[in-house]
């Protein structure tokens, strides 16, 4: 019996806890049916690293931005910066960026600033967003809907775990919701209830791993296999049978990220 294919939508491979094991770390994603991971450079700084893990692995992907928390001790990125990046064959969406007031609030206003610089290089590059909003739900939903008015965009909002409106709004303009482990917490059945009832056409799968690994593995150091443990509860909560919810987030992601979709070994 073969696994069902997924994709883990967002993951950070770059990271100190995977230091000299990602052949094994890869290994087993596939083992577990994850045939393709997106690993997500959080400062450009970083980007030759994050962009050298994706050039040795033909199943990774790549994306860049800076992220909300880095913004206020990170040069700002440009949009040029960003379509210069945007020209590599594997680099295949705009972040993360985004607003989290949870911890760095006091850098409100620079997030905010570059999360627009990243919406216009997702605009003109045609690659998607991929969005971090944690406590400013208000403020992402204000500019998402501002930014799309001066211009159409594609965007996921990953990690997915604010409130019904913030998801509402997304998808109003149709965006995407990405389920990470969190959603496969038992005491999550509101963020469970929330994608239950979005489009399933519009979710994502993936694990934001090392961070927030799904039960059986909950508070262990996550990884892309472990895609397949949130898959089994998103198709629970979705009413679907697991090999249907693969099929039907793989076909979501191929939609979205095009580039990934379309990309082909030299």
């Amino acid at each position: 019996m073969t696994n069902p294919i997924l994709v883990d939508s967002h993951c950070h491979l770059d990271f100190p806890d995977f230091d000299g094991e990602l052949p094994d770390i890869i290994a087993r994603a596939h083992a577990a049916g994850v045939a393709r991971m997106v690993t997500i450079c959080t400062k450009l700084r970083l980007e030759p690293q994050v962009r050298a893990i994706a050039e040795a692995h033909p199943s990774v992907f790549f994306a860049a931005g800076t992220h909300p928390m880095s913004a206020a001790d990170e040069p700002l990125a440009t949009v040029d910066d960003l379509i210069t990046i945007a020209a590599h064959p594997k680099m295949v969406g705009i972040g993360e960026t985004g607003l989290d007031y949870h911890y760095t609030s006091q850098s409100a206003e620079r997030q905010k600033t570059s999360l627009r610089t990243h919406i216009t290089a997702a605009r003109q590059t045609g690659l998607p967003l991929i969005i971090h909003a944690r406590a400013a739900d208000d403020d992402m939903a204000a500019i998402l809907k501002e930014e799309y008015a001066n211009g159409p965009y594609t965007c996921v909002l990953h990690c997915f775990s604010s409130s019904p409106e913030l998801a509402r709004a997304a998808l109003d303009l149709d965006f995407y919701l990405s389920m990470s482990g969190i959603a496969a917490f038992p005491k999550s059945q509101d963020l469970r209830d929330i994608f239950a009832a979005a489009p399933h056409d519009r979710i994502l799968v993936e694990t934001d791993s090392p961070y927030l690994a799904p039960p059986p593995h909950r508070g262990k150091r996550n990884e892309p296999a472990f895609t397949a443990h949130t898959a089994a509860k998103g198709a629970d909560a979705l009413g679907l049978s697991l090999d249907d919810f693969a099929a039907q987030t793989t076909a979501n992601f191929d939609r979205l990220f095009t580039k990934a979709a379309n990309w082909s070994a030299p």
